[in-house]
């Protein structure tokens, strides 16, 4: 009887421990939020609130950095009224994400024309003043943002710039809906669900055993290098994603591959950043690059890697021949791709 309690202790112990996980929790109150309008106006009742004017976040300087302020349903509707809006205009908020204390936050654009209503968009100037923040593109923030504001801006833009873009079945023609969360666009003529989609994208360092792969587009920032990235074509595996871009822009054929880590990218438009490591054939390590594809690209050492690693960010140093090139900001995978191959060239590098 003793052991029979004691088993059965421990399994009730054991279920009271998933019930009371908090991820687990926070994760089905997300989706109770997603799929319950009625729920999900509840939740912004005690929510807070991203602002963004045309896809820019509001941001406040603090010591050296940007801070994403959040804002309460009260004190939004009364932003909305100072400036002659209708509170309606909230609803075309979007849900994107939640404490473990379960407050909902949400992100609204207040610099898009509404769907909600005839609102116009809000003056950049006059909202900015009222708000004492500046509302500033996500990229040129980049450098000065923590990890937790950045996945959140991350999410939101991608979500508010998705349904701007479509407001329109694309069968019958007719303006879709908005579930309250924005997780989702339904056609009233037809039912047809529409839902934010992602693109998947292959991101990949390549190494020749002692020297990496860095390349540069046109539209970089001057002096910045990063991995080689292109999207998948519909049929292909990453793998053959991975081993045909490289092959088109700088002519070389991949040997082994390994998979790194994912990340979410909001930039253009929303795309899942697959990360990859790749080597190249021993002896074929000739770069012919692709020009309608890249601006350069060249082998570089660790050491030169290691130093550019080291740089916080573009300046006016990046013109100094001892830093010829500088790399993306830490929130990027591809920094995260380069780390990984400067340190593993460090650890294979030491004595035994």
């Amino acid at each position: 009887m003793f052991l029979y309690c004691g088993i059965a202790c421990r399994r009730k112990s054991f279920w009271c421990y998933r019930l009371l996980s908090t991820y687990v929790t926070k994760t089905r109150y997300l989706f109770e939020l997603k799929e319950d309008d009625d729920a999900c106006k509840k939740a912004q009742q005690t929510g807070a609130f991203y602002l963004f004017h045309r896809l820019a976040p509001l941001l406040q300087t603090s010591a050296h950095r940007y801070l994403a302020p959040r804002h309460s349903l009260l004190e939004l509707e009364g932003l909305l009224g100072k400036f002659g809006q209708d509170a309606q205009r909230i609803e075309d908020s979007v849900l994107i994400g939640c404490s473990e204390q379960h407050e909902a936050w949400f992100a609204l654009d207040l610099g898009l024309n509404s769907s909600s209503s005839t609102s116009a968009s809000l003056q950049k100037s006059e909202m900015e003043a009222e708000l004492k923040g500046s509302f500033i593109e996500l990229r040129k923030a980049l450098f000065h943002l923590n990890v937790k504001d950045a996945s959140l801006l991350f999410t939101a833009q991608a979500l508010l710039h998705w349904h701007h873009t479509h407001q329109f079945c694309s069968r019958s023609g007719q303006p879709t809906r908005k579930n309250m969360a924005g997780s989702k666009r339904v056609c009233p003529s037809n039912n047809i669900i529409y839902y934010p989609q992602v693109a998947p994208v292959v991101i990949t360092l390549v190494s020749d055993g002692t020297r990496c792969l860095l390349v540069r587009q046109s539209s970089f920032p001057k002096g910045m290098y990063s991995a080689l990235a292109g999207f998948c074509d519909i049929g292909e595996s990453l793998e053959e994603t991975v081993r045909r871009e490289v092959a088109e822009e700088v002519g070389l054929e991949v040997e082994s591959l390994q998979y790194s880590a994912s990340q979410h990218w909001p930039f253009p438009n929303s795309s899942l950043m697959i990360a990859c490591h790749a080597t190249v054939k021993p002896g074929q390590t000739e770069i012919q690059v692709n020009l309608r594809e890249l601006e350069a690209a060249a082998w570089f050492s660790h050491d030169e890697v290691a130093t550019a690693l080291r740089r916080k960010g573009p300046n006016i140093q990046q013109q100094n021949e001892t830093f010829p090139f500088w790399l993306p900001p830490k929130l990027a995978i591809a920094h995260q791709l380069i780390k990984e191959w400067v340190e593993k060239q460090t650890h294979s590098s030491l004595p035994a």
